[in-house]
């Protein structure tokens, strides 16, 4: 089944249900109308997006209008956080509704954020007002963006400088580089000159880099004053590449600095995996984060095991629900006690879909 990977010879259905991890990606992965598809057709995730909406506030309204109407690019972290945070917890919350609760999240940038609230570390107001807060701040630092290296870090070292930084290391040959507009355009041409492929990621912002710190002084105290809780649910940090302590998840200047900090999403993934078996979904639009840890040696050898929920690529509704409950068919022959879901009742053969379109 594309997607997924089915049990191979180090894991074996006899010995039980492997638990499941979330895998909650962040800015690069959003499209116009990520998992729209699912709204109003699944009931959890559509109150759990409208929960999400509703802590947004004001700007809840626009938001919501902006997703569903699919008009152009989501490169603003104005518009793609805020949609990328409301569809990770979404979709969690879904998941989670199947009695397939994760025992581990490990979110991917704004991804992290996500997993904060489904692990309880915030409440889903405050971790909302919290994204609204940093998307607001970083629209006044220099003009900047990302750029994914099919590279590893070693190999990008002497073409970085001038503000441009490893924002990412998501693969031992898969970096993402961040900086101000003009310099990493100029690296992306010393790249390519020296046959090293790269691809600019959907972003207006340099997030991960150090050229977001002054535009985020001050976000401590806004943090400072949310209600924080060490994880209900063990959460993976991309910060750390580690299990997320209690005295960080409570730390103000843990979540102020994460929006600059680094993703080491590849050494949070090994020390997640260090700890399997698990069945990894990546609750989130795309596949990007499956097609990664597709690649670690425990799920290559069968181990542990990878199942996304949406399609690979922006698709129409029907594309979102069939990934859906292609994934639900997956948990299911994990041995996990996933219930019929909206989205197959809607699909079952000559049944209308009477959301089709919204």
């Amino acid at each position: 089944m594309p997607g997924t990977e089915r049990p191979g010879p180090g894991h074996s259905l006899t010995d039980g249900p492997r638990r499941v991890a979330l895998l909650l990606p962040g800015q690069g992965a959003q499209y116009p109308r990520m998992a729209a598809g699912l709204y109003t057709c699944e009931p959890v995730f559509t109150a759990a997006m409208d929960e999400v909406f509703h802590a947004f506030g004001p700007a809840g309204p626009g938001l919501r209008g902006r997703w569903l109407d699919g008009a152009g690019p989501l490169d603003d972290a104005a518009l793609a956080q805020p949609l990328l945070f409301a569809v990770d917890y979404a979709l969690g919350r879904l998941v989670s509704s199947w009695g397939a609760g994760p025992a581990a999240l490990l979110g991917h940038s704004v991804g992290e954020m996500a997993a904060a609230a489904l692990a309880g570390v915030f409440s889903v107001r405050d971790a909302a007002l919290l994204v609204l807060d940093r998307v607001s701040r970083v629209g006044a630092a220099p003009p900047g963006g990302m750029l994914a290296v099919a590279a590893s870090v070693a190999q990008v070292e002497p073409y970085l400088g001038r503000d441009v930084v490893v924002g990412a290391v998501n693969a031992p040959r898969h970096v993402v580089l961040a900086g101000p507009r003009g310099p990493l355009g100029e690296v992306a041409d010393r790249l390519a000159a020296a046959g090293l492929n790269s691809l600019p990621v959907p972003s207006d912002t340099a997030f991960h880099s150090p050229v977001l710190g002054p535009a985020l002084a001050g976000a401590g105290a806004v943090v400072a004053r949310t209600v924080r809780r060490p994880p209900a649910v063990t959460v993976y940090s991309g910060s750390t590449a580690a299990v997320l302590r209690p005295e960080e998840a409570l730390d103000t200047g843990f979540w102020a600095r994460q929006p600059m900090e680094p993703v080491l999403f590849w050494a949070a993934l090994d020390a997640l995996l260090s700890d399997g078996p698990y069945l990894l979904v990546e609750a989130g639009p795309g596949r990007g984060l499956a097609g990664i840890a597709r690649r670690h040696p425990a799920v290559r050898r069968g181990h542990s095991a990878v199942c996304a929920l949406l399609p690979a690529l922006p698709g129409d509704d029907t594309a979102e629900r069939t990934s859906l409950r292609q994934a639900a068919e997956v948990l299911r022959a994990e041995g996990l006690p996933v219930p019929r879901t909206a989205v197959e009742a809607a699909l079952r053969p000559g049944a209308a879909d009477s959301s089709e379109g919204s």
